[in-house]
């Protein structure tokens, strides 16, 4: 799995299963963002399954479906995959597009500077 690109439908049910761990289709539709069908949030799971991000066991007549991709590897595919697409590979590129689209506070933006400098394996800036 060299690349995570799913749609907005897949990406919510993986990020219900990231939080639960585990669940049924019951348990997933039901954490759900959006109200949706039985059978499309099944379908979305065996897509999901098919896909390789999913596996499942099987409970009596119920199938549990359990990430097979944790979301930090998959935040790391789909950050790369952004990276290479939209900013010809450069981190300060996306950082720098961040920082001025998204309103952070100054607080916000020590914080920030002080997690890439401890990243680093630097001290960070002081506050």
């Amino acid at each position: 799995m060299d690349e995570f690109s799913l749609g907005d439908r897949e990406l919510d049910v993986m990020a219900v299963l990231w939080e639960i761990g585990s669940g049924t289709v019951g348990d997933v539709r039901e954490r759900l963002p959006a109200h949706l069908a039985y059978t499309t949030v099944l379908t979305i799971l065996r897509n999901l399954e098919a896909k390789g991000y999913l596996r499942h066991t099987v409970e009596g007549r119920a199938h549990r479906y359990a990430p097979r991709v944790a979301q930090r590897t998959a935040q790391r595919s789909a950050l790369s995959h952004l990276l290479s697409r939209l900013f010809k590979g450069s981190p300060e590129l996306l950082l720098a597009r961040l920082v001025e689209t998204e309103d952070l506070t100054n607080a916000e933006l020590r914080a920030l500077a002080r997690r890439v400098g401890r990243a680093k394996g630097g001290k960070g800036v002081p506050r």
